[in-house]
C-alpha cells in the first residue's frame, strides 16, 4: 500500500495540479505533508509496536491510512487534499515500521536477509504494478481513483495479517510514550520544510521564512537534548553508539534524498513537458521496480556472502550515475535513449543497496529494539526526500523563474498578457495558458520557454541529486565489512 501510494501520487501529482488548479508549492505540500507526518512519527510507531503489540499496532495503521485515502479521493481543494495527504501519513507511521519489525521477529539472523529480500521483493511488484494501474486510472478515470486504490488493498491486508500474523513486543519497553519528542520531532521538520518550501514565493527575508527555519531548527535542537535525557526515548541515541548504525542511516539520508527528489520531478517532466499520458509515465518506471524484483532477493544474501561494504558503496555510486543520465534527456528526445537507461541503471543501484542496507541497519541492533531500529531507519529515508525536496524545491524555483523571465521577454509581449503569463509562473510547467489572448504561433512559443526553464532547473537538480548519491557511496565504506553483529554497541 505505501509503496504503491509513493510512486502512483507522484504519476497523479499533474492531474491534480490542473484538477486542483494548484501551485507548484501546493504540489509539493501534497507530498510534504504525508511524508512531514510520516518521518516525524514514523518513531511513535515502531515504539507503540514494540511496546503494545507490533500486529496490533499494523493493523491500526493500515485501517487509519486508508480512511485518510478516501478523504484524498474526495478532496475538492489544494487545502483539503493536503490535510488528507498529513492524516495520511500518520496512519502510514503506523503501518510502515511495523512490517520490517515483524519479520525480524519471526526470522532468525540466518534466514533474515533473504527474508527482507523477500519483503523487497514484493514490495517492487506493488511498485512496479502501482504506477501503470494508477496512470491508467489516473488517465481513463480521475487521478482520485490513485487514493481510493488503498481500500481494495486494505481488506485483502487486514484479510492475511489476521489470518496469519503473529503477535511480538519488546518486553522491556514501558507502556509510557514519548510525545514529548514526537510533538518536537513534528514542529522542527515541519518548521524547516514551512520555511523551505515559502522561501521562493515569500523571499528569504520574509518574517514567516526566518521565523520558520528558526523556530524549526530550535525544536530539532531541543528534540536531540529531550531524548538524550528521556526515560523512554522515542529515538535512543544509545543506538547510534554502534558506528554501523550510525553510517548506515547517513548512507540512508543521502541515497534517498536523491531518490525523493528525482522521483518528484520526472513525473512532472514527462508529462507536462514530454507529453507523456499517466499511464505512460507511469509504464517509464516500471524497469526501476522489476529489475528490484529479479534482484532483491540474490541482493537480500550480499550482506552474509561478501560484508556490507561492498554492495553499499557500489550500489550508490551505480544509482549516483543513474541520476545524472535523466540529465541528458531534452525536450522530445526518445524514452529508450535517455530515460530507460536511466531509470534501469537507478534500480540497479538501488537493488544493491536496499535490501544489505536495511539487513545491516537491523542487524547492528538486538532483537529486542528492531521496532525502534526500523522506525530510526524508516524515519531517515523519509525525511531526507522531506527535506531535499524542499531544499532543492528552492533551487528548482530559482532555476527556473531566472530562464523563464529572459526567454519570455524577448518574445516581446504586450505588458498586459506578460502579466497574465505571470500570473501562471508558480506553476511551472503545469501553466495554463488556455486564457491567455496569443495567437497559436506564440502560445507555442511561451510554452516551448516554459518547458525549456522548466528542462534546465530539473538538470541543475539532478546534478545536486547525484552528488548526494556519490556521497551516500563514501559513507558506505566506512561501514565495516566484518559479520554483523547484532548488539548496539558492537563498537
Amino acid at each position: 500500500m505505501t509503496f504503491i501510494d509513493g510512486t502512483v501520487v507522484n504519476v497523479a501529482l499533474p492531474a491534480l495540479q490542473a484538477g486542483l488548479h494548484a501551485t507548484i508549492t501546493d504540489v509539493q505540500w501534497v507530498v510534504e505533508a504525508y511524508t512531514l507526518f510520516l518521518g516525524a512519527l514514523i518513531l511513535v510507531g515502531g515504539s507503540m509496536g514494540d511496546q503494545f503489540g507490533r500486529k496490533r499496532v499494523f493493523l491500526f495503521g493500515v485501517v487509519s491510512f486508508t480512511a485518510a485515502s478516501i478523504l484524498c479521493g474526495i478532496a475538492t481543494s489544494p487545502r483539503l487534499l493536503i490535510i488528507a495527504r498529513a492524516l495520511q501519513g500518520i496512519g502510514a507511521a503506523f503501518l510502515v515500521p511495523g512490517s520490517l519489525a515483524i519479520i525480524s521477529a519471526a526470522f532468525n539472523d540466518a534466514e533474515r536477509g533473504r527474508a527482507i529480500g523477500t519483503w523487497s521483493g514484493f514490495s517492487a511488484i506493488t511498485t512496479a504494478l502501482g504506477p501503470v494501474i494508477g496512470g491508467w486510472l489516473i488517465q481513463h478515470v480521475s487521478w482520485r481513483a490513485a487514493f481510493l486504490l488503498n481500500v481494495p488493498l486494505a481488506v485483502i491486508v487486514v484479510v492475511l495479517s489476521l489470518r496469519f500474523m503473529d503477535e511480538s513486543r519488546d518486553p522491556s519497553r514501558s507502556a509510557r510514550i514519548d510525545w514529548i519528542g514526537a510533538m518536537l520531532g513534528v514542529l522542527g521538520l515541519g518548521g524547516i520544510v514551512f520555511g523551505l518550501l515559502e522561501w521562493p514565493p515569500l523571499g528569504p527575508g520574509h518574517p514567516f521564512v526566518i521565523g520558520s527555519l528558526t523556530a524549526g531548527a530550535v525544536c530539532l535542537v531541543l528534540f536531540v537534548i529531550v531524548e538524550h535525557r528521556a526515560r523512554n526515548p522515542m529515538m535512543p541515541l544509545h543506538l547510534f553508539r554502534s558506528r554501523t548504525f550510525t553510517l548506515a542511516n547517513v548512507l540512508t539520508l543521502l541515497l534517498y534524498g536523491a531518490l525523493g527528489v528525482v522521483m518528484f520531478l520526472l513525473p512532472l517532466d514527462l508529462i507536462q513537458v514530454q507529453h507523456y499520458s499517466a499511464t505512460q509515465a507511469g509504464a517509464a518506471l516500471v524497469p526501476f521496480a522489476v529489475i528490484m524484483f529479479a534482484l532483491s532477493r540474490w541482493a537480500g544474501g550480499l550482506v552474509v556472502r561478501v560484508g556490507p561494504r561492498l554492495p553499499l558503496t557500489i550500489g550508490p555510486a551505480i544509482a549516483a550515475v543513474g541520476v545524472v543520465l535523466f540529465a541528458r534527456g531534452g525536450i522530445g528526445n526518445s524514452y529508450w535513449s535517455t530515460v530507460f537507461p536511466a531509470v534501469c541503471l537507478l534500480g540497479v543501484g538501488m537493488t544493491i543497496t536496499v535490501a544489505p542496507l536495511t539487513t545491516t541497519v537491523m542487524g547492528a541492533v538486538e532483537t529486542a529494539h528492531a521496532g525502534v531500529a526500523s522506525g530510526i531507519n524508516n524515519t531517515v529515508a523519509r525525511v531526507a526526500g522531506l527535506l531535499a525536496i524542499a531544499v532543492f524545491g528552492v533551487l528548482m524555483v530559482r532555476s527556473f523563474d531566472s530562464e523563464v523571465r529572459p526567454r519570455l521577454d524577448r518574445l516581446g509581449l504586450p505588458a498586459a498578457v506578460r502579466a497574465q503569463i505571470y500570473q501562471e509562473l508558480p506553476k511551472m510547467a503545469g501553466a495554463e495558458l488556455e486564457s491567455v489572448p496569443l495567437d497559436a504561433r506564440r502560445r507555442r512559443l511561451v510554452q516551448g520557454s516554459i518547458d525549456e526553464a522548466f528542462v534546465s532547473g530539473f538538470r541543475l537538480v539532478v546534478f545536486g541529486a547525484a552528488i548526494l548519491a556519490l556521497a551516500a557511496g563514501v559513507a558506505g565504506l566506512g561501514i565495516r565489512s566484518a559479520s554483523i553483529v547484532r548488539t548496539a554497541q558492537e563498537d
